[in-house]
């Protein structure tokens, strides 16, 4: 029971953090100033692209977690996601995490905890 609860949890934060992702896009390339449409699309682009990703991600984690939360091809979708929010969170530590918004701040801390919790209900 308690490895379900942190599936979900795990999925939930993270799907919940992909779509905080999209509402202030508009915002967020305006803040980059008078840049080129070119620019500006590819931010947008890039935005977008990591909420939907991290929506995604949540997604298939509580889906295979309510499928068959013991199968192989479950653990494999649970530690590949574990993986890539690792990942995610040592660039966002390297890059977005010396900015002084909160928000840059705060993705490498929610990708570890989703990663952790997603690992711990894997392999609880």
């Amino acid at each position: 029971m308690l490895d379900q609860v942190m599936l979900y949890a795990g999925s939930a934060f993270i799907a919940f953090w992909g779509i905080a992702h999209l509402f202030p896009t508009k915002s967020v390339v305006a803040g980059f100033g008078d840049i080129s449409v070119d620019n500006k699309r590819i931010i947008t682009m890039e935005w977008l692209v990591e909420g939907v990703a991290l929506i995604f991600m949540g997604s298939i984690n509580a889906i295979v977690a309510a499928i068959e939360p013991t199968s192989a091809v479950s653990l494999a979708v649970h530690v590949s996601s574990a993986v890539v929010l690792i990942a995610l969170a040592l660039i966002s530590f390297r890059t977005g995490f010396k900015i002084g918004f909160l928000p840059y701040k705060l993705c490498p801390v929610i990708f570890l905890i989703s990663a952790v919790l997603i690992m711990l209900g894997a392999l609880v």
